[in-house]
């Protein structure tokens, strides 16, 4: 079944949500932290993305574990696709799921905006290149 744009906005989709599922998800094919808790965003379709992640950090939110810039850094795509960071590198996260925050992919388009109308002109974009998921340092 086939489940247009329309169907979604009937169902409570926002109108940007209805357009993106309609249209077909989107895969991360490579991150990369930029300036001032950031994400660059490629996908599969070639398109730029940039993730303003400032408002994941607040009063008793998982993401105050990622402050340090260099902590920030250590994103990656997870086994799934998603946006993912170990909070201690040196823990097999899928050993200790609790070990890791992530943000699925949806959401990272979603969230996120074009790279040219994005307020990060300095943002040294990650190359494009469509590659499965990193595996885990975990796991190799």
């Amino acid at each position: 079944m086939v489940r247009t744009e329309d169907w979604y906005a009937q169902n409570g989709f926002s109108p940007d949500a209805a357009r993106y599922f309609a249209g077909g998800v989107r895969k991360i094919a490579s991150v990369a932290a930029g300036p001032d808790y950031t994400l660059v965003l490629v996908f599969d379709n070639g398109e730029r993305r940039i993730l303003d992640c400032k408002p994941e950090f607040g009063t008793g939110s998982l993401f105050n574990a990622l402050r340090s810039p260099a902590d920030f850094a250590r994103v990656f795509l997870d086994e799934n696709g998603n946006v993912a960071w170990d909070l201690d590198p040196s823990i097999d996260s899928s050993v200790h799921w609790e070990n890791r925050i992530d943000i699925c992919r949806d959401a990272c388009y979603l969230r996120s905006v074009p790279a040219a109308s994005a307020s990060c002109p300095d943002v040294a974009m990650p190359p494009l290149s469509v590659a499965e998921p990193a595996p885990s340092p975990h796991n190799v």
